[in-house]
């Protein structure tokens, strides 16, 4: 834990949802909210999407979501879902018979759209399939796939559009008797995203899902992602979410934690403090950070550290912070311990040194954690 104390002014009060579960991950109600991504290899080459799921959990994906068009896909899924070391959900699209197979094969969650995949019948038998495997849905509203029949009434993608068709899909499960299901309204325009969840937000208690689809590169996805998903997250929508980047499953999951640990909705790993640089600087900032960011991205504990340049905001910084430290002195900074002065070290062995205290820090964490746990048992 921080040494520092929950601030009433920073606090988030999240809308309050019923709770799912996706596999072992609770998603809704008071539980945390779950990160998410998707693999990008052939579904049906089993080995390479499990080293992406395997990685993507690393980096602390809750849930992987896999893509399911064929039937060689689903005949995948046994393995995959077998060997994930996280609870997969399946993407189906249209071929109602791929989701009772993937629901078969050890799927989690099935991200359906009950009115797209035929008839009622059709819907009943997923319906079945998922509840006899313990399987929770996702229904997921898309900007860019509406209903013809909602474009011709609304003339466009629109708010008002994305929730008719989200609230139609869940009366189909609602109708059948199936309730654990969660929903999400994405769209690749931020504004008609934002708007679409917080109407929706007002209509439901289901756990939604959150997303920017489409949003673009790693960069750009990111900026579009964080704006938009960071304003309902502050509002308190939101109960799982993923960042769409058109890069590397891991990077979504880095996002997605960068993000909710920026609003203290989440508290994974090192959070890195640091200064922008200038000439006030008495090491390299830009450089120690991003080589810090490298080394310190195997630590899952919550640990905050400050990296200040010089003197001015260094100590103030550092005061609000687990870890820190600050440059100005001669070749030398000061290393700061829960927001104290604590000892001084030369730039030279700087690196070095903070990745020890900072694994140090962790495992002390760790194994406070870990006798809390046993003393609750």
């Amino acid at each position: 834990m921080s040494h520092n104390p929950i601030r009433p002014w920073r606090s988030i009060e999240r809308r309050k949802s019923r709770q799912i579960m996706v596999g072992r991950v609770p998603v809704g109600g008071d539980a945390p909210i779950a990160v998410q991504t998707m693999t990008n290899t052939p579904t049906e080459d089993a080995v390479a999407t499990i080293d992406q799921i395997k990685r993507a959990a690393e980096a602390g994906a809750d849930i992987v979501r896999v893509s399911c068009p064929t039937v060689e896909a689903t005949a995948a899924m046994s393995e995959i879902c077998r060997e994930s070391p996280v609870p997969i959900v399946a993407d189906i699209h249209f071929h109602y018979k791929r989701g009772v197979e993937a629901a078969d094969a050890g799927a989690a969650c099935l991200r359906i759209n009950p009115g797209n995949i035929g008839s009622q019948d059709r819907v009943k038998e997923v319906v079945a399939a998922a509840r006899a495997n313990g399987c929770s849905i996702r229904i997921g509203v898309n900007g860019g796939s509406l209903e013809r029949h909602l474009l011709e009434k609304y003339g466009e993608p629109c708010p008002d559009a994305m929730v008719e068709s989200a609230l139609d899909h869940a009366r189909i499960l609602d109708d059948l008797d199936f309730h654990e299901y969660k929903i999400s309204v994405k769209a690749s325009d931020m504004f008609l995203t934002v708007a679409a969840y917080q109407q929706l937000a007002e209509v439901t208690d289901a756990p939604l899902h959150l997303g920017i689809t489409e949003a673009g590169g790693l960069r750009t996805g990111t900026v579009k992602s964080s704006i938009g998903m960071g304003a309902l997250l502050w509002a308190g929508i939101g109960d799982t979410i993923r960042v769409s980047l058109s890069a590397d499953p891991v990077e979504e999951v880095k996002v997605g934690f960068e993000m909710l640990k920026s609003l203290g909705l989440r508290t994974r790993g090192v959070n890195i403090v640091a200064c922008p640089s200038c000439a006030r600087q008495g090491f390299d900032v830009i450089k120690t950070v991003e080589t810090l960011e490298a080394r310190l991205a195997h630590i899952s504990e919550p640990i905050s550290l400050s990296i200040i340049g010089c003197v001015v905001n260094g100590p103030g910084e550092a005061s609000l912070t687990d870890l820190g430290f600050t440059g100005g002195g001669k070749e030398a900074g000061m290393m700061y311990h829960a927001g104290a002065p604590h000892h001084k070290v030369s730039n030279d062995e700087m690196v070095e040194h903070i990745v020890r205290e900072v694994e140090a820090k962790a495992e002390t964490l760790r194994a406070a954690r870990e006798a809390e746990k046993t003393a609750a048992e």
